[in-house]
Formats: structure tokens, sequence, C-alpha cells
């Protein structure tokens, strides 16, 4: 069942956390994310082939491998935010988006909003930044 979202609609305060209206403009804005990511991607693949490492300068030659690999490490990140993308659409078809994974409670619109693929509350992020710190200074 696709929900008909108005033009310029945004989630409010005002309506019910996630309403079928409130869930369909996340999944669509989470698509066109993906979309996004997925053509930058395939335009990275195309330069990649397209360059060539046969540069006769060893300087040339460096600054390319040194492109390249920042092309394949921003590839690697776009991948796995692909993943995460896919997991938020999932929660979307299983009713659970938009609730903090640690608490249960809603996760705010301006921090979904901010980022669509957030499974915890503000709260519960900071918490675990906060523990992360922690151990690591162990």
């Amino acid at each position: 069942m696709t929900v008909k979202l108005p033009k310029n609609y945004r989630p409010s305060e005002r309506e019910a956390f996630m309403s079928p209206r409130m869930r369909e403009y996340f999944r669509q804005k989470l698509l066109q994310w993906k979309d996004e990511l997925q053509r930058e991607s395939g335009e990275t693949l195309q330069h990649l082939q397209e360059v060539s490492l046969h540069e006769p300068d060893i300087a040339d030659r460096a600054s390319l491998e040194t492109d390249r690999s920042l092309e394949l490490r921003t590839r690697d990140r776009e991948r796995k935010l692909i993943s995460k993308i896919d997991a938020a659409l999932r929660r979307i078809e299983e009713d659970s988006y938009g609730y903090c994974e640690e608490t249960g409670e809603p996760i705010s619109l301006r921090r979904l909003e901010a980022r669509p693929i957030a499974t915890l509350s503000i709260e519960s992020q900071e918490r675990h930044e906060r523990m992360e710190r922690t151990h690591r200074d162990d």
C-alpha cells in the first residue's frame, strides 16, 4: 500500500509519529539517497576504468594511485552507507523505523531528517559515544 504524499510534504510534530504518510516520506528520502549513492558509485567505477596507471612519470603515477586509493575508500564508505539505508528501508517495512533500538522511544524528527538511517535517539547515541571514549581510554 503506497501512500501519496502531498507536494512539499514535511513530517510534523503535530501528526502521529510514524504515520503511513511519515513512513512513506522517509522511505522516499532513503530511496533517493540510495539512488544518488549508486549513481555516484557507478561514476567512480567508470572513472577508475578510464584512468590509466601507465603514466611514465613516477610523480604522476603516485598522484594517480593516491587519487585511486581515495576513490576506493570513498566507494567502500558509500557501500556501507547503502547497507545502512537498506536496513532502514527494512525497518520501515517492519514498522520499527524511527524508534530507538535501545529504548524503544521515538527518535526525534529533526534527527531523522538529518540522519534518516539513525537507529538510536540522540541520548542513546551520546551514551554510546561516552562509553566508547571511556573504553578507548582504558
